[in-house]
């Protein structure tokens, strides 16, 4: 996906400047040509930032605002992928107007994480570690998990994710309200 392009097109869409959005989003103007010239690929955390001066949710942003009624099954291959490289975060339900809840199946490679940039977000989030091993740091604390475990806490709280394994850490996550 051209995301500079796709960026200009929901900005104009939304009848904003480069400048309102930025205002609105708490990054620079020059951030915001940046994406839109493709000079910089943003982060999920900085992208997230910026459609929230719109508003919009990633998963809006990533695919068709088209409702597909009272779909029930989503094929695997039909989830987009909303992560960027390294981390794939395949999002269910994504054509489902006003979803309550964002369901995602995590990848992260070995050494994969979510950034320097401690996330936060309105809401509350959860998953369960299917295979490999997940660091998550929520606020001071550092857990690591395993295969089997899961976790609960307040998005609004600061938290990160890291593959310190040597495997593939796959995980099912849930957080509501739906941010992705």
């Amino acid at each position: 996906m051209d995301i500079g392009n796709r960026l200009k097109a929901v900005r104009t869409k939304a009848a904003l400047s480069q400048r309102e959005l930025a205002k609105r989003s708490g990054v620079t103007n020059g951030f915001i040509s940046q994406i839109e010239k493709n000079q910089v690929s943003p982060s999920v955390s900085s992208l997230r930032k910026v459609l929230e001066g719109i508003p919009m949710s990633l998963a809006s942003f990533f695919t068709e605002e088209t409702e597909m009624g009272a779909e029930v099954v989503f094929r695997a291959a039909d989830m987009p992928d909303l992560g960027s490289h390294p981390i794939s975060y395949r999002l269910v339900g994504h054509s489902r107007a006003n979803r309550a809840i964002g369901m995602l199946k995590e990848v992260l490679p070995p050494g994969a994480d979510t950034g320097d940039d401690m996330l936060s977000h309105n809401g509350e989030e959860c998953g369960i570690v299917i295979t490999g091993c997940a660091e998550v740091t929520v606020g001071e604390q550092v857990y690591l998990l395993q295969p089997g475990d899961g976790y609960y806490f307040d998005s609004r709280t600061p938290h990160r994710f890291r593959n310190p394994g040597q495997d593939e850490c796959v995980l099912i996550s849930a957080n509501t309200p739906a941010t992705f």
